[in-house]
């Protein structure tokens, strides 16, 4: 997303072609005889200071591609440049420096926090570690991260059981920000806490950025949490990115099918703002074995003969950019217009699922 990106504020994170292989081994010696491709070239860079939303349904390996990224899952291809820093290329002590950096929020907050410990051993780990000041600077530095995340210094000599979910994101939150990262990885941070809790937290996030200055990269499967506090999305499905571009022009202007499908399952109150339900034909692929050419063709409700032999070229509309035949052939036909573009996608899109659900249809 280079083309969104300002001047003077550069990308801290670049990510090219990025792989992350899982072997699949069977028989008695254990030989590899496939491998599951969650992650299978991505590509993706993120401005210092903004936030990138990465959304898709489950299984499509955004969570794979976060860890990969801070190497808590070890990548199998591609290149990942963190403020010009090559982090696949690190040894354990470069590594070590740069995690000081580059913390990650997990999705679980209960799982995440060790239950044996306080939570005082549990935020001071990371600064012992990284040998950060005497023990009196530290508990100085937890005690402001506390503060920063909504919580007491009293909380320091309880254990995490003592806390309801909320509160317990909010600790992980503050692990985190103690050791003053400029980059996080939040991986569905909100998505195991009670709504009213999620928007708490979604909004102290939100703050943090501002205050601190931080980059994020946020994973969710929620598109309306995503829209409010991304800058730039990307769609991923089965291992690859789809579409990406920044968040007014996706969310207003989406143009591959599977992100048409995706807003159709937002929730909304506003009769207006409605999109017909798109209900997606079959199941997801099995990403050890991806289908050849476009992977969301066995599900697309526009699939052409094409789609199944040629993987789909890239196009790109003044920074939008999309992996699909069928947006390629409309651009051809439209014009570098996206609204135009998007507004065929989702007549042609409508027609094919009234075509599908007729009585007289084949299908």
């Amino acid at each position: 997303m280079n083309e969104q990106q300002p001047q003077n504020n550069p990308a801290l994170l670049q990510v090219k072609d990025l792989e992350t292989h899982f072997p699949i081994r069977k028989g008695l010696l254990r030989r590899q005889v496939g491998a599951v491709k969650a992650v299978d070239g991505v590509t993706f860079d993120i401005s210092r200071g903004t936030t990138l939303g990465l959304v898709g349904e489950s299984g499509c390996g955004k969570t794979t591609v976060g860890r990969s990224l801070l190497r808590l899952v070890e990548p199998t291809g591609g290149e990942v440049l963190f403020d010009k820093h090559a982090v696949r290329e690190e040894n354990a002590r470069g590594l070590r420096s740069l995690r000081r950096r580059m913390q990650v929020v997990f999705q679980d907050p209960y799982g995440s926090l060790n239950p044996r410990m306080k939570i005082r051993s549990i935020l001071e780990e990371g600064l012992v570690l990284h040998q950060v000041g005497e023990r009196a600077t530290r508990l100085e530095e937890m005690k402001r991260a506390l503060e920063r995340t909504g919580l007491s210094a009293a909380v320091l000599e309880r254990y995490p059981h003592e806390f309801s979910g909320g509160q317990r994101q909010r600790i992980a939150i503050a692990r985190a920000l103690v050791l003053k990262p400029e980059f996080l990885v939040l991986d569905e941070p909100v998505s195991a806490l009670d709504v009213s809790i999620q928007a708490q937290v979604i909004n102290l996030l939100k703050e943090l950025k501002q205050e601190l200055g931080l980059t994020y990269l946020f994973i969710s499967h929620d598109l309306s949490v995503v829209e409010y506090l991304a800058d730039n999305i990307a769609v991923m499905y089965l291992g690859q990115i789809v579409e990406s571009a920044d968040v007014d022009k996706l969310c207003h202007q989406p143009l591959h099918p599977y992100t048409h499908a995706l807003f159709s399952a937002v929730p909304s109150v506003e009769v207006k703002k409605r999109r017909q339900r798109i209900v997606l034909k079959g199941d997801v692929p099995s990403p050890s074995q991806p289908p050849q050419g476009c992977r969301f063709h066995p599900r697309c409700p526009l699939s052409e003969t094409v789609c199944s032999e040629v993987e789909p070229p890239q196009v790109d509309l003044a920074g939008h950019r999309v992996h699909c035949h069928v947006v390629s052939r409309e651009v051809e036909r439209c014009g570098a217009d996206a609204a135009a573009v998007s507004e065929a996608m989702q007549v042609a899109i409508t027609a094919a699922i009234s075509d599908s659900t007729s009585p007289h249809s084949d299908v």
